[in-house]
């Protein structure tokens, strides 16, 4: 608990977590495009399995910052 009081007060304003927690939907976007890539339009299955790794390491990084986002609030 004292870690979400500590990340509470880290100063960010709410104008830029408003961006951050937009950039973490373009990411989340951008890797269900990727994915959706990966399964159904690639063909090459070394070339599908690196656009599924980066869509998953997207996928991760929005996570991550919309989770970093909830709980500053």
């Amino acid at each position: 608990m004292l870690n979400l009081v500590l990340l509470a007060s880290t100063g960010i304003s709410g104008m830029t977590m408003m961006w951050i927690s937009f950039y973490s939907i373009g990411f989340m976007l951008v890797a269900s495009g990727l994915i959706y890539l990966s399964r159904q339009k690639i063909k090459n299955r070394i070339i599908s399995s690196i656009v599924a790794l980066i869509a998953y390491i997207f996928l991760i990084i929005g996570f991550l910052t919309m989770v970093f986002v909830v709980m500053s609030f």
